[in-house]
């Protein structure tokens, strides 16, 4: 419903029906609250509602006198359910509101919507950049998510509205050692053992090109462009574009959001956003994960990567599941779908879409290993081996050797637990030509060969 929902609210937007968009939009949003995408729509639809005049309705601080005194309601009594939704209908008034939408980061926080609550926060500092309160919530954010160069801007623009505030000036010294010491000091690698990018190599040799006529720089010569024509989309898509290669995501990001501003939702915009967002909560896992490694014990840094692991999970099921349903011929999306089903063990979800992907011969393989495991994890055992064995003329050891002694693997654990101990040998030996050390595949083997019975068997 929420995905209808907001498929209705983008068919709307080029017949410039706000108001139409925004109730679509909104509906969205309180069906599925943690879904950034919705958030981002409603919002910037808003703004264009009211012409980016940064002030909303005529006399709208009057109409929204009711509003706040709901909202303060919802804020002591800590109902933040109450004070997201209140927040969410003010700014339907005045989407610029600093109020409102702290109302809602703080709401979207203390819930768990984390992406939301810092797309509303930072949405609050384009109107009160130096707002203390939403740059110390916004920063303390970050550093949660170990996106310690983010969190020190915010500490900054802190320090400099407050020159003598202390705990600004000792979080920006720590958080600037932490993230040498996280990260290495590679600004821009893909994870901790990443390279520098191009960008900080140079930045760190002191070759930082100082001239910035046209022609010098590509930056240089897009951000001219886009002063000249801050109406033009395409220049914000391309400086996205040019600081994404250069690794520099946050950077790539702030101008696909502009650019989604500029050009009322696009949709072709919208889906660069999502794959740079996807790409920096990816880098952010992954930083999370190598700081877990380097600390094993710490079970706060395990529980990080673990939640950080569980809402980039959550994002690409959003994110995928749209474009499935706006590209339905797209059999790749589909068995990625299904892949992301799988791992939250939506075993009925993922299996017609697996089903359907199989029909691509470049997936047929992979696709029919993994749909045979969804039957086998549903309890359907003997669909499980009819997909096993439908695969295992698609898969050749020389073309994709892991996948190869995944499908014998499970093959033999299948023929186990159906009693067809003849084949399941068969399917061990197979995995062990290839691999000896492959998982328990000896002593399953040895198991079996001295064992008619065949014993108990774990999941495939």
């Amino acid at each position: 419903m929420a995905a209808e929902c907001w498929k209705r609210g983008n068919e709307a937007l080029p017949k410039e029906n706000w108001d139409y968009a925004i109730q679509m939009y909104s509906q969205a949003v309180k069906f599925v609250p943690g879904n950034l995408t919705y958030r981002q729509s409603l919002r910037f639809t808003e703004y264009k509602k009211f012409d980016n005049n940064g002030s909303g309705a005529k006399m709208a601080s009057m109409k929204l006198m009711g509003t706040r005194t709901s909202t303060k309601r919802f804020r002591m009594n800590k109902d933040w359910k109450s004070l997201n939704d209140a927040a969410e209908e003010g700014l339907k008034v005045n989407p610029w509101d600093v109020q409102l939408g702290t109302d809602v980061g703080d709401a979207c926080r203390e819930l768990g919507y984390q992406e939301c609550a810092i797309f509303a926060y930072e949405e609050v500092l384009k109107v009160e950049k130096a707002n203390i309160d939403v740059n110390k919530s916004l920063a303390g954010l970050l550093e949660e998510r170990g996106e310690y160069q983010r969190a020190v801007e915010c500490w900054q623009r802190i320090l400099k509205a407050e020159p003598t505030n202390g705990e600004a000036r000792s979080k920006i010294t720590s958080l600037g050692a932490k993230s040498v010491l996280d990260r290495g000091g590679y600004e821009g690698a893909d994870s901790t053992k990443g390279v520098m990018a191009a960008h900080e190599v140079a930045k760190r040799l002191g070759k930082t090109n100082q001239q910035d006529g046209p022609g010098v720089s590509v930056e240089a010569d897009l951000q001219r462009a886009i002063r000249k024509e801050p109406a033009n989309k395409d220049n914000y898509v391309k400086l996205a574009d040019y600081y994404r290669r250069e690794g520099q995501l946050d950077k790539a990001e702030e101008q696909l959001l502009k650019a989604l501003e500029v050009a009322s939702n696009d949709l072709g915009i919208r889906e660069l956003l999502e794959d740079v967002q996807l790409d920096l909560m990816k880098k952010t896992h992954e930083i999370a994960k190598e700081q877990f490694r380097t600390n094993p014990a710490d079970q706060t840094l395990k529980q990080r990567a673990a939640e950080l692991g569980n809402e980039l999970l959550k994002r690409q099921l959003e994110i995928l599941a749209s474009r499935v349903d706006r590209y339905p011929a797209d059999m790749r999306m589909k068995f990625d779908l299904a892949s992301c089903y799988m791992k939250v063990q939506k075993w009925q979800q993922a299996i017609p879409l697996f089903q359907q992907s199989r029909g691509d011969p470049r997936l047929k393989g992979e696709a029919l290993v993994k749909l045979g495991k969804c039957f086998c994890y549903d309890k359907k055992m003997a669909l499980g081996i009819r997909q096993f064995e439908a695969a295992m003329p698609e898969v050749k050891f020389e073309d994709q050797p892991d996948l190869y002694k995944e499908l014998h693997y499970s093959a033999g654990i299948v023929y186990q637990e159906l009693k067809n101990l003849k084949a399941a040998e068969d399917e061990y030996q197979k995995v062990l030509e290839v691999d000896y050390s492959y998982k328990d595949a000896v002593d399953r083997l040895n198991k079996l060969q001295g064992d008619t019975e065949g014993g108990s068997v774990p999941d495939v």
